[in-house]
């Protein structure tokens, strides 16, 4: 083995035989177990989402296919309608034309090798986690096996009058001039003002309701004023009716519960046609539906002459100017409001009136309640169950049409006469309803919801219905890991639609994973400049390409060389390429269920260090052992293993055992921490430094050293398999040299067995024993740091006090306690000999001594400690100062008071070691 592990090397190596093999395909019998991948968009580039919730899904692949089970991960990704469209309309726009010019049928063969060329960027990165999917059976949303299932649920569902067509309010962009559905629309917190308008009463202008508004270009839409019933400042007003200025029109004074008598003056313009919350209340009180916008956001024909025409936003100039001129404008004042915005367009968001598709799913949503209710489904962690129920028992009928050209073109024709006819092609219409040539038809010209092909994907990815071979045998599927944030956009339809139409489920858990932040706990944003990639952290990149990309696209100077000089204060020498195992083990070890990460690259520098720390073991393993001939493990007798030995079988047994646990429930972050803590801590820092003196007494006892032997191999190579699923690279390639040496068959680690805990391996005395023999020599190991003897000092100690048992284990263990803690004597001190002048510490009831004595010069050092201590004191009294004035408090920048703190903890340490210390010598 190399002297440092390179994973670069070996990951691309691992990853091309592992697929070439085949290994990523189900395995022959075994019971099935199945999950599909959230489709990634084929638009997509890896995100540190992508990432964390890949390594999970590729976990409990690895560890289900070891235990034997049959398992196919599905692969596949989405053809993300609207990313798509921008994509390559973009292209043509730099080229000079645009997707109207060239037609839609020319536009959509364009988008299909765009596809081929450059859709498979994202399928290329999952491949670099290590992420073992069965890619012979990939899949995209509009594949034609998946178009005609689309298909086929969009005409059942019409047919069973589940699908209809209406004139309802949606989000609408009127740049991309489509519906967005609400996960396309982001809500941030901007400074806008808040218009309070007086509108006079009709046949008494000299009274007036004040009603406050943030959009005034919609009054002009306005249909009543909302008073609430029991307001007694409005009572004798309901009924009558105000002028609509501006609109040479009246309108009423309705009573409704949806106005707040505490919110400004209890008065609320109602507009039905241009805010979701005035639709209901519009459609509970009859109310004229009045549209003032065209789809591009301008003011159309149905206000006054005036305005039409005019972009909303120099609309709402000219109506406040209009206002104030007949003065009716009674104050203007800033206000903080959530605005809408399209995540693709960044233009402001419309409630608009218009006519869509929508699928009616309450009857689909009753069996998806009670297959949760039932305990069909089950939500990890349980408690994203009500955030399930809360909306699906308040479901609203789903907008399913999109105004695009690149997607699942809406199966309905329309005649002459605007009749709507549904199905598969025109001439299955046509046969369907005996309509002759002489009646003309046209398609109609949207495109489905991309969530609405993506709510089939459990079982459509899967061959059904007709290829039903991979449906029958893993469906319902095992398990699906995804975000909180789409329960209501994927998870809840996926139930709803599965359930409807092969009568199953689509999976039995549904794991929700948190969102990945950054170290801070804020959100990843190319605004922010906090954007990790996945790639660059397993390979590296240099600070200026780093530089480079977050300011890419950038187009507003100051946010630019902010983003600049934040990165270059964050990574001075660009980021270190990590590794995939690392990366992955760092997903893990965060994957506290359902809370949000906050990712630290101190974490994944920590874990690239513990790749190192197995590779170093591996090859003090393999050092010691390629060049012996290793007998099998039937011919090592019990009574040859030493302590540790039994030490370390029954450590790997109770470690085996919490990751069965830990697994089960979910928590990858408690078996990271398990497999870390037994690998690191336990393997290479104890046992390995136990085996030492073993085998370097081969001469005298060769079949303990022989059993010792074994013993670093069999845990090495269970403990590969054990992390295995977590850390995939290393673990193959130090287990296919380490697999021959105990005549283990087979050709990868990942078709191996997993390893199973068995209770009968585990020893408490053994265990007993070893913390006894730790506990001394870190005992030992503490008064060298304190005392500031070199760690390759061989020093004397004695065992003072303790019990027979106690002295016993010193004739017994006194080869490990010398060799490791580095003695050149250890003895056991009676009661009644004197004690020397030493320094101390407890375990348990012994008292470990070091004798001072030809080590330090005890005088010299009190008074250097003394001095320290001084020096400390009168550093500390000035930072005291300086914290407790309140001045400085309230004046200095939040990052010096910080570090103010952060050298007052310091120094408070500092003292308290340095006075143990001095504490110590003082009774010398």
């Amino acid at each position: 083995m190399d002297k440092t592990y390179q994973p670069q090397q070996l990951e691309d190596q691992w990853y091309k035989t592992w697929e070439e093999r085949g290994y990523f395909a189900p395995q022959d019998g075994g019971e099935p177990y199945c999950i599909v991948i959230p489709p990634p968009n084929v638009t997509g580039r890896l995100h540190m989402g992508h990432g964390f919730q890949n390594a999970i899904m590729d976990a409990l692949i690895r560890y289900h296919r070891m235990l034997g089970r049959a398992t196919l991960w599905q692969v596949g990704t989405d053809h993300a309608g609207i990313a798509t469209q921008m994509v390559v309309e973009r292209q043509l726009n730099t080229a000079g034309s645009s997707r109207q010019e060239i037609g839609r049928e020319q536009f959509v063969k364009k988008v299909w090798d765009w596809k081929q060329e450059s859709g498979g960027i994202i399928t290329e990165q999952i491949r670099r986690l290590g992420s073992s999917l069965d890619w012979t059976r990939e899949r995209f949303t509009m594949d034609e096996q998946l178009s005609s299932v689309v298909e086929k649920v969009f005409i059942d569902l019409y047919d069973e009058g589940l699908i209809y067509r209406g004139n309802r309010l949606v989000n609408w962009d009127p740049q991309l001039l489509t519906a967005v559905s609400d996960l396309e629309v982001i809500s941030e917190e901007e400074t806008g003002s808040l218009w309070h308008f007086r509108y006079p009463l009709a046949k008494d202008a000299s009274r007036h309701v004040t009603i406050a508004t943030t959009r005034p270009e919609t009054m002009l839409g306005d249909s009543a004023i909302a008073v609430h019933p029991d307001d007694e400042r409005y009572k004798d007003l309901v009924g009558k009716f105000v002028e609509l200025p501006l609109c040479n029109r009246q309108i009423p004074i309705i009573a409704d519960d949806y106005a707040d008598p505490e919110f400004g003056t209890g008065c609320v313009k109602i507009t039905p046609a241009h805010d979701f919350n005035d639709y209901e209340v519009g459609k509970r009180n009859n109310l004229e539906i009045i549209n003032i916008l065209t789809d591009e956001a301008r003011i159309n024909e149905n206000a006054p002459e005036v305005y039409q025409g005019l972009d909303r936003f120099k609309a709402r100039k000219r109506i406040v100017e209009d206002m104030e001129a007949l003065g009716l404008v009674d104050k203007i004042e800033p206000h903080k409001l959530k605005v809408p915005r399209g995540d693709r367009s960044g233009v402001v968001i419309e409630p608009y009136l218009t006519h869509q598709w929508y699928v009616a799913v309450q009857s689909l949503a009753d069996p998806a309640i009670k297959a949760v209710e039932d305990g069909d489904i089950e939500f990890v962690p349980k408690n994203w169950e009500n955030t399930y129920f809360a909306w699906m028992r308040n479901i609203q009928d789903w907008c399913i049409s999109r105004q695009l050209w690149w997607g699942h073109r809406i199966p309905a024709w329309y005649d002459g006469d605007g009749k709507v006819y549904v199905g598969s092609t025109e001439e299955a219409v046509r046969n369907k309803h005996n309509l002759g040539n002489e009646i003309s038809l046209r398609q109609d010209e949207d495109v489905l919801d991309t969530w609405f092909s993506s709510a089939l994907w459990t079982f459509s990815t899967l061959g059904w219905p007709d290829d039903r071979e991979y449906f029958d045998r893993f469906h319902p599927t095992d398990v699906l890991v995804t975000g909180f944030d789409i329960i209501f956009f994927w998870v809840a339809r996926m139930i709803m639609m599965t359930l409807k139409f092969t009568d199953e489920i689509p999976f039995k858990t549904v794991y929700i994973t948190g969102l990945v932040r950054d170290e801070q706990g804020q959100k990843m944003s190319k605004s922010k400049g906090n954007i990790l990639d996945p790639i660059d952290l397993i390979d590296g990149i240099e600070l200026e390409d780093l530089v480079s990309k977050r300011t890419a696209d950038m187009m507003q100077p100051q946010l630019k060389q902010k983003i600049e000089k934040h990165t270059r204060q964050a990574f001075p020498d660009g980021i270190t390429g990590y590794g995939t195992d690392a990366l992955r083990f760092t997903f893990y070890s965060l994957a506290s269920t359902g809370r949000d990460i906050k990712f630290d690259l101190g974490r994944t520098e920590g874990y690239r260090n513990f790749c190192n720390k197995i590779w170093n073991a591996a090859r003090y393993v393999l050092m010691n052992c390629e060049e012996k001939i290793v007998i099998e493990s039937s011919k090592i007798k019990t009574e040859h293993f030493s302590i540790a030995d039994k030490w370390i079988s029954s450590r790997f047994e109770q470690t085996a055992k919490s990751i069965e646990e830990s697994i089960a429930n979910y928590r990858f972050d408690i078996a990271s921490q398990s497999l870390h803590e037994f690998i690191w801590n336990e393997y290479c820092d104890w046992y390995v430094e136990l085996s030492k003196p073993v085998l370097w007494d081969e001469e005298n006892n060769p079949e303990q050293a022989q059993a010792t032997r074994w013993m670093l191999l069999n845990i090495m190579e269970k403990s590969l398999r054990l992390l295995h699923p977590f850390m995939p690279f290393i673990t193959e390639e130090i287990w296919q040299r380490m697999a021959p040496l105990l005549n283990i068959k087979g050709e990868s680690i990942m078709l191996q067995p997993y390893p199973q805990p068995n209770d009968a391996n585990i020893d408490h005395n053994a265990e007993e024993h070893i913390e006894w023999i730790k506990g001394v020599i870190v005992a030992i190991r503490n008064i060298r740091g304190e005392m500031d003897i070199s760690p390759a000092k061989a020093i004397p100690a004695f065992l003072h006090k303790g019990s027979d048992n106690d002295k016993a284990r010193l004739e017994e263990y006194r080869p490990y306690l010398q060799k490791l803690a580095k003695l050149e004597s250890i003895e056991w001190l009676d009661s009644s000999a004197e004690v020397p002048a030493a320094a101390t510490q407890l375990h348990g009831d012994i008292e470990i001594l070091v004798p001072m004595a030809g080590l330090i010069d005890v005088d010299a050092e009190r008074a250097r400690l003394e001095k320290e201590i001084a020096k400390l004191e009168s550093g500390m009294k000035v930072v005291s100062a300086k914290l407790d004035n309140k001045k400085f408090m309230d004046n200095a920048p939040e990052a010096v008071v910080e570090k103010e703190h952060g050298k007052a903890e310091q120094m408070s340490a500092a003292l308290a070691a340095y006075r143990e210390k001095l504490s110590q010598l003082l009774q010398m």
